[in-house]
């Protein structure tokens, strides 16, 4: 017993002994290596709002020197993306081993994302209608125009999803069609068996490459976070801003909203994990998308701090990349609130019943026009002529659009980032209970 006591002192001594110095190491560092990387992208955001409101008078030095830090920036995340996914994502399907497995997940991350577009929704009508987000406003209507890009039927949409080739979907960066590719390839590797073993070795050692190519263009977000905030910002003053205010401000508040109560209210009840564990974990990759208005280009990111919040890499590889390109949570608090506004601006009333259909729109439009480019503006038509409302409305909000689009990218990788961390719950639990069954 003594022995064991003189062993477990001698143990506690070394880690106290290690603790010590690694604190006494932490001390030593210069200040600015004391922050962490989410710190320094908070700073970079500042930093960004800051000189784009110092050169509002000359935006054109905050385009021409400024932007393309963000732009290099951004080329760099999109040049990773797609090798990133497809190569993640059939590493994903290699490690679940299971089709039905695949499918399974497939199922529950589709419903999870249906039910919080349609929560968003409801959520963006009840806040633009109790704060009459258009009410008072003597915006001119006169000479509006807007033409609206036609939707894709949602036949052609599900025949785009099957890409002819395999190039052309990477060259465009597709991401349904990458996703396909990327689900047929792990499923003929999962088919053919130990014959297909160094197919499977190349994809997994391609998949860590990708990673780890992804957490060096990561350490430099700060950079590319003040180079594309500070041109938005300095491009759209407060001439453009302050008219539609009380828009961007309703709008906002739903967005917040959402999260708060429908995200963090499903990660607690299903995956019993607290609000601020939640959000803590998420902070960067909601700076990052909010700076970038890209859930595409916020991918990696989202993958980074998917991994820190103890989700599997087999479900992030899966559930993100989908959710990328399907979940527009942000997206649909944006129809709800800009279809109230420019009802109320243009003097009509909407039901409940039109109200409805405006919820049940957003909802199928969200399905109809995946990985379609600029969406959101074609979702929004849908939704106006849907209830009546002239399409040419759109003209009013597309001035802040912007603004907008930054704020719901940041709900719609939340969604993501909630649904992933779920999801992996959802499985672990599956597993646990099949352990027992066969104990």
């Amino acid at each position: 017993m003594s022995e064991l006591s003189d062993f477990e002192h001698e143990a506690k001594a070394d880690i106290k002994a290690a603790a010590n110095a690694n604190s006494a190491e932490h001390a030593n560092k210069p200040c600015f290596k004391k922050l962490s990387l989410t710190t320094w992208i908070f700073i970079a955001l500042a930093l960004g709002v800051i000189a784009g409101l110092a050169l509002q008078g000359t935006p054109d030095i905050a385009t021409t020197y400024i932007k393309p830090l963000g732009t290099i920036f951004l080329n760099l995340i999109k040049m990773i993306v797609v090798p990133l996914v497809i190569f993640s994502m059939i590493a994903g399907v290699i490690s679940l081993s299971d089709i039905k497995k695949v499918g399974a997940i497939g199922g529950k991350t589709i419903v999870y994302y249906l039910c919080t577009t349609a929560c968003a929704i409801v959520i963006g009508l009840v806040i633009a209608n109790v704060f009459n987000v258009g009410g008072g406003y003597t915006l001119t209507t006169d000479e509006l125009s807007y033409e609206a890009k036609q939707a894709p039927s949602f036949i052609d949409t599900i025949v785009n999803i099957f890409p002819s080739n395999f190039v052309q979907p990477m060259s465009d960066a597709s991401m349904l069609q990458i996703i396909v590719i990327a689900l047929f390839f792990g499923f003929g590797i999962l088919a053919a068996g130990k014959k297909a073993q160094p197919v499977a070795d190349f994809v997994n050692g391609m998949s860590e490459v990708c990673i780890k190519i992804m957490h060096m263009i990561i350490s430099i977000a700060p950079f590319g976070v003040f180079g594309l905030i500070a041109p938005v910002v300095a491009t759209n003053g407060p001439d453009i801003l302050l008219p539609l205010l009380k828009l961007i401000l309703v709008a906002y508040l739903a967005m917040i909203l959402h999260m708060v109560i429908v995200y963090s209210g499903l990660v607690k009840a299903i995956a019993k994990m607290g609000p601020i564990t939640f959000f803590k974990g998420q902070f960067r990759a909601m700076a990052f998308a909010f700076a970038s208005a890209s859930s595409v280009g916020t991918l990696p990111v989202n993958m980074e701090c998917s991994e820190k919040l103890g989700v599997r890499r087999e479900i992030t590889s899966f559930v993100l990349p989908l959710g990328a390109t399907i979940n527009m949570d942000g997206t649909a608090i944006y129809q709800g609130v800009c279809a109230i506004f420019i009802a109320q601006v243009f003097g009509i009333d909407l039901t409940i019943g039109q109200q409805c259909v405006i919820v049940m729109t957003a909802v199928l439009s969200s399905i109809g026009t995946a990985g379609v480019p600029g969406s959101g503006m074609i979702m929004l038509a849908m939704v106006l002529q849907s209830v009546g409302l002239p399409v040419e409305g759109i003209a009013l909000v597309a001035g802040v659009d912007r603004v907008l689009d930054m704020m719901r990218t940041v709900v719609n990788i939340t969604g993501d980032q909630s649904c992933a961390v779920c999801v992996d719950h959802l499985e672990k639990r599956k597993e646990a209970r099949k352990a027992a069954k066969a104990a």
